[in-house]
């Protein structure tokens, strides 16, 4: 198979950049010109993993299937994982895809391609620390599902133990991190509603960072609203604690020992250790080094998304959030489309940081946004903040679904909420 470009993972950008160049571009004698590759079959976007965790989302009403979207945006879409890449003859190998008892439904494959772009994605950095697999981690779809089935079960066990208590430690004050925290509060005080008076159970939660402060990369203002929120949901904020273990039933720190029921590793982020084996340059976080117009090491090969490392200012590389693979998938998109028609895009891609928004449920949420009126920032909370939060999800979707369908899509899942509830109970 041959394909004019080829793009390797369906998060935010790999997606957004595949319907993009799928619309923009149409298939030609008979055949797509765009290849999306994924290893999954739906596409659910990252930053609500927390949510269809807690199971508030549900991903059987939320998830997209990428075969739908291919049809619809005009791309092909490949099921399968990157094995191998050789860019001197510019072609990947696709792993096989087993059956549950091993057996092969669809063999290994090769695609060639005249353009690639990488948008891996990346999962989460564990810093060596013993133990470690005693930790729930959410990098995709699977491992969120696999929580909230046992999320329920342990919320189950409490309900009826002596204690009637469950506790869970949150490793890594970031983003996921407190919107976690906030999630796992409003599943609880729904599940206590479906709860006789003498099944009901206390829900304690400790969030965890080494660092100062929560949410550190953000404003200090942020910061401190989401502390001073999650205080008064009783979450326990305990900052400048060291993690040196995990254990069955507490996390070691420096400080002693964190007892808890579940635990869940949501510090730092580390592509995967196998984008080291591609022949393309990558840093320590097996990120690809990336130029300023995002081109690897390697002619005609781009790589967007968190598993890129794109110069950004004062040394820094542009941080792995969902509007950097939005805006880099807006550039590609140009850059590619006028590569097919032999035109070259000598612009540089700038990232331009819009701000940052967390949610802590219940209608509420902080961030920040950036420039505007008289090229200040502006702080904003509370309700407007949550609207704001859920207006990044719907503009992802109008990217790749389009206005009208993202605006029939809301208001279907707002009804469906309506019927069915918020909360996931299966």
């Amino acid at each position: 198979m041959h394909f004019d470009t080829v793009v390797v993972g369906g998060g935010a950008g790999g997606l957004e950049l595949a319907a993009r160049l799928g619309r923009r571009l149409g298939p030609r004698e008979g055949r797509e010109r765009v290849l999306l590759v994924d290893r999954a079959t739906f596409h659910i976007w990252k930053p609500t993993l927390h949510e269809v965790a807690a199971g508030t989302l549900d991903v059987h009403q939320e998830g997209l299937s990428y075969t739908v979207l291919a049809r619809r945006n005009h791309f092909g879409f490949a099921l399968g994982s990157l094995e191998a890449l050789d860019a001197g003859r510019k072609t990947i190998t696709l792993s096989e895809i087993l059956d549950s008892g091993g057996g092969v439904i669809v063999p290994r494959r090769t695609v060639s391609f005249s353009w690639l772009v990488l948008a891996l994605g990346s999962g989460s950095n564990a810093f060596g620390t013993p133990g470690i697999e005693h930790a729930y981690m959410l990098e995709n779809v699977q491992d969120a599902q696999r929580f909230h089935g046992h999320w329920l079960a342990a919320c189950a066990r409490a309900a009826f133990s002596e204690k009637r208590s469950l506790a869970v430690a949150i490793v890594g004050g970031g983003a996921t991190g407190v919107e976690l925290s906030a999630e796992l509060l409003e599943a609880h005080a729904e599940i206590q509603e479906s709860l006789g008076s003498g099944q009901r159970f206390r829900l304690d939660i400790t969030l965890i960072e080494g660092g100062l402060r929560i949410l550190g990369g953000l404003p200090e203002k942020i910061s401190d609203q989401a502390s001073l929120a999650l205080k008064r949901k009783q979450v326990q904020v305990r900052t400048g604690m060291r993690v040196t273990a995990l254990q069955k039933g507490g996390v070691v720190t420096s400080e002693g020992t964190v007892e808890a029921d579940m635990i869940v590793w949501a510090a730092g982020i580390k592509a995967a250790d196998s984008n080291a084996q591609l022949g393309l340059i990558v840093n320590r976080l097996n990120q690809f080094v990336v130029d300023e117009r995002l081109c690897t090491s390697a002619p005609n090969i781009w790589a967007l998304g968190d598993c890129a490392a794109c110069p950004w200012e004062d040394g820094k590389t542009v941080p792995a959030r969902a509007q950097a693979a939005h805006q880099q998938a807006e550039y590609l998109a140009h850059v590619l489309g006028a590569a097919l028609r032999e035109r070259e895009v000598t612009e540089p891609f700038v990232y331009r940081d819009f701000g940052s928004l967390v949610s802590l449920g219940d209608n509420k949420g902080v961030g920040n946004l950036m420039g505007g009126l008289a090229g200040r920032n502006f702080f904003v909370e509370g309700l407007i903040a949550k609207w704001m939060y859920m207006s990044l999800h719907l503009n992802h979707h109008r990217a790749i679904l389009g206005l009208g369908k993202t605006m029939v899509l809301a208001l279907a899942r707002l009804l469906q909420k309506r019927v069915s509830g918020r909360l996931k109970l299966h």
